[in-house]
């Protein structure tokens, strides 16, 4: 038996889809297959709805670590160097409590506006639409120059692991093929699953190094000269290159809003972040001291070249997941920001049409192709990824922030009892993300006029590894 009428699906204010009106069945052949299109689309959303709902707790904290512990994390050895030991366990740890309790203000707002999918969106919160525009590029650059960086150390990789005279170019290119490999499913939940191994990999990889250089000082005839103080003659500019160092290796709060869009209890961030920072502060810590301990301030970056050519080609080859998994989730980032930019509204951004996929591969496509020509062309990308790092995630992790919290969170008066506490720790964060903002800008545009001054900026798209 035919029902008389059929259910529709409307789209609700908080973007779910909900019942709604009944479709009459009682009308022209052309209303009915119009009608037929429409419920097409309502059963994808649905479908698009259960896709892109999947992310727990769980693997959220393996997706941000996926974003945020990459081989960054063996520049920590030479800013220890730098900063001396004290100095570089108290700034580590520090820095990363500022940092996880910043992303936690980043996550209350997220909760409180849950139809906001990305930190794009809270620019137009805090300034309108011209707040929108300027978030927009700053998070599509971000997440694009990240890209272009995971490219050139993917160069960087497999010209050590094979050790080959072939113009470094090809390997460039290998790598972005790669990248773009990894960053072509669009779900989070998807990529959580790579994030295992990718854990596994930088665990491993950081593990050989301290092992390798370990085993090299204990068999050495002089021991390491590491001191517990920053090294002599400690310029301003060299300080905050490694200040600034440490500040990034904890960037991940800008891609936060976008992860946790795809969460099932957004609420539960809270268990993912504390996880992270324990693990975070963990690997960065131990990796900066003792690295540092064993090899002294000759200690290079990223710390695996202060090993044997044997065992940088080995702990490059471990850390490849690493390298490339975590190189392609900003892709993906930056991809459904623009992708659901385009289709907001529509079914076709759910990824479960052609159109769909046909649109998502070649906005991929266009992220990754254009990192690495930005990264390739520009002879002094290294350079130019410092004084982003201090323009961009000083902002999305550490000064914007409390920003939000006075102006999108906080409830009556600052000065009221309930919120003193907390206006004094978001000032305290604010000020700290504007000192690595306006020193790390400083010290990284110093490095630049340096290096043209000496001569070493390299060619553009050169054959070179490094």
């Amino acid at each position: 038996m035919v029902p008389d009428t059929i259910p529709a699906y409307n789209s609700g204010t908080n973007g779910k889809l909900k019942m709604g009106n009944m479709i009459d069945l009682d009308q022209s052949e052309g209303d009915i297959i119009a009608k037929g299109f429409l419920q097409e689309d309502h059963e994808r959303a649905i479908q698009g709805e259960q896709q892109f709902h999947r992310l727990g707790w769980k693997r959220l904290t393996i997706v941000l670590i996926v974003q945020s512990i990459a081989l960054g994390s063996l520049s920590l050895p030479a800013a220890f160097a730098t900063m001396g030991m004290v100095a570089g366990v108290i700034l580590t740890m520090g820095l990363g409590l500022i940092a996880i309790y910043a992303s936690y203000i980043v996550g209350l707002v997220k909760l409180k506006y849950p139809h906001l999918p990305h930190y794009v969106d809270f620019g137009r919160l805090l300034m309108g639409g011209i707040g929108d525009k300027i978030f927009a590029v700053a998070f599509v650059a971000l997440m694009t120059l990240t890209v272009g960086s995971h490219c050139l150390t993917g160069k960087l990789a497999l010209a050590t692991i094979t050790g080959s005279n072939v113009c470094a170019l090809i390997f460039s290119i290998v790598s972005a093929i790669i990248l773009f490999d990894f960053a072509v499913p669009p779900s989070f939940a998807e990529i959580s699953i790579l994030g295992y191994i990718d854990f596994a990999s930088i665990i491993v990889a950081i593990g050989i190094v301290m092992i390798a250089t370990g085993v090299h000082s204990h068999h050495s005839t002089s021991a390491p000269s590491w001191s517990a103080w920053p090294k002599e003659n400690l310029t301003f500019s060299e300080a905050f290159v490694a200040i600034s160092n440490i500040a990034f290796a904890y960037a991940f709060s800008s891609a936060q809003p976008s992860f946790m869009d795809e969460m099932h209890t957004p609420k539960d961030f809270t268990k993912s972040i504390t996880t992270l920072a324990l693990t975070q502060m963990t690997i960065y810590t131990v990796t900066g001291a003792l690295i540092y301990a064993f090899v002294g301030p000759d200690v290079q970056s990223p710390a695996l070249l202060s090993a044997s050519p044997l065992v940088a080609k080995i702990a490059f080859g471990v850390a490849l997941p690493v390298i490339f998994i975590s190189g392609s989730i900003n892709a993906t980032v930056a991809s459904r920001f623009i992708h659901g930019r385009i289709y907001q509204g529509s079914a076709v951004r759910y990824v479960n049409t052609r159109k769909g996929w046909m649109t998502w591969l070649a906005i991929v496509a266009l992220i990754v192709v254009l990192a690495w020509i930005v990264a390739e062309a520009i002879p002094f990308f290294s350079e130019l990824i410092s004084i982003c790092g201090c323009l961009l995630v000083s902002g999305f992790s550490f000064y914007l922030p409390p920003v939000m919290w006075f102006f999108l969170l906080k409830e009556g008066a600052w000065f009221e009892k309930q919120n003193v506490r907390y206006a004094l720790l978001n000032l305290l964060v604010f000020i700290v993300g504007i000192t690595i903002l306006g020193c790390g800008m400083y010290a990284s545009v110093t490095g630049v006029i340096s290096e043209f001054r000496t001569g070493s900026i390299s060619r553009p798209f050169s054959c070179n590894a490094e």
